[in-house]
């Protein structure tokens, strides 16, 4: 028998997980063509050319024993040195390979920054929306999620009630942008007060509360916006990144943890992410895609693609009478729900072929999450679709 706590996480299993897989059903039953599948983040762009090059490469010209082998936790020594200064040149940061813990993919990153800084009981503040598996992640450690209220209006963190709500069991805050599902770059002033607020609370309860930036979707950014660095607004930050979005790599699970040397305990946290790594079953992260990583971290993908996807949707949608947030960043589009419950809205527009998420997946109810990393064609022929979904609800 399984343990009565992953009895509920089956029960509970993701929304959009189940979801594609409908998807697929429905494309066996109606053809793929007919089936307007918005369910899940994934990518639709090919990866870059250099990936594959640098994979048959390194394949043919790699030691074995280095190739396929065991290395340090926190990944292969080079690969780390060469994305520290990658980070160096983009963001003025003086990072060097202790700074770097590869990780299998975010998800991967965010977990073994999690085991390493919780006890029970402890507090994760994350700011709705969000991507729902913070909860798992956080539960998996016998922590607490604190969620904030959205802030409808612009998507910005609600700063207000997240100081509010910071206590002296406060661990850790994860943010994340540009943010899945809103697509909403969180600000400058955003940061810098929310470092402010932080600052502040760690002085006022004598504790360390770590600011966990989750970023797979950095390079993701539209109309000239750029992303924050966000250590440079709180130096107790750790970044978690992924290769999966910014170079469609989703299945090779490849990401890194940034731990600057100014944080505090920055030393004694890289060693316990080292053996996290470990001790939560991953060892280390591939070795064979660090090493493709370590070769391509100039390369990108073509982010107009999304751009174009971005802009036809959120026109056609917001002409038929939608209401939508433009999104900034990443490849999400949040529309409010035309009904007052969203699931209702989502059972719906499945009569289209037309696969929605329902927003209270993220904690924030009354929207659904368009996923427009699909083809152009998907995009453009959906949209008769969603006039007659329009006709029925508006």
């Amino acid at each position: 028998m399984i343990s009565r706590k992953m009895e509920g996480l089956v029960k509970g299993s993701s929304v959009i997980r189940a979801m594609f897989e409908e998807g697929r059903q429905m494309a066996e039953k109606y053809g793929a063509e007919n089936v307007f599948d918005f369910s899940l983040g994934n990518p639709n762009v090919p990866a870059p050319d250099e990936v594959n090059a640098a994979m048959i490469d390194i394949i043919k010209n790699t030691d074995s024993v280095k190739l396929h082998g065991y290395m340090s936790n926190a990944g292969h020594t080079e690969v780390r040195l060469a994305i520290a200064d990658s980070l160096n040149k983009k963001f003025g940061t003086d990072y060097d390979e202790n700074c770097i813990i590869m990780t299998v993919g975010a998800a991967g990153g965010l977990n073994v920054a999690l085991k390493a800084i919780l006890d029970p009981g402890d507090e994760v503040i994350a700011f709705a929306p969000y991507f729902g598996e913070y909860n798992n992640y956080v539960s998996n450690f016998d922590g607490k999620i604190v969620s904030i209220t959205p802030d409808t209006q612009t998507f910005q963190p609600n700063l207000s009630e997240f100081e509010q709500k910071i206590s002296n069991r406060t661990k850790c805050v994860i943010v994340n942008s540009p943010n899945n599902p809103t697509g909403v770059i969180y600000s400058e002033e955003t940061l810098r007060r929310m470092g402010a607020i932080l600052e502040k609370k760690q002085s006022e309860y004598g504790t360390v509360i770590y600011l966990i930036t989750d970023e797979p979707y950095r390079e993701l950014a539209y109309d000239g916006a750029s992303v924050p660095w966000v250590p440079k607004f709180y130096k107790n930050t750790i970044v978690g990144y992924s290769y999966s979005k910014s170079l469609s790599l989703p299945g090779e699970r490849i990401g890194y943890l940034v731990i600057p040397k100014g944080a505090d305990g920055a030393e004694e946290l890289v060693s316990a992410c080292s053996v996290a790594t470990r001790i939560l079953g991953f060892v280390n992260a591939p070795s064979i895609m660090q090493l493709v990583i370590g070769k391509c971290l100039d390369a990108s993908t073509d982010v107009s693609y999304y751009d174009r996807n971005r802009n036809t949707l959120y026109e056609g949608l917001t002409s038929l009478g939608f209401t939508c947030t433009k999104p900034e960043g990443a490849f999400y589009l949040f529309m409010k729900s035309p009904l007052d419950d969203e699931k209702e809205f989502v059972n719906i527009a499945k009569k289209y072929h037309l696969l929605l998420v329902p927003g209270s997946t993220f904690m924030c109810p009354g929207y659904v999450r368009i996923a427009y990393c699909v083809s152009y064609d998907t995009v453009v022929n959906s949209l008769p679709m969603f006039k007659k979904l329009a006709g029925e609800v508006l």
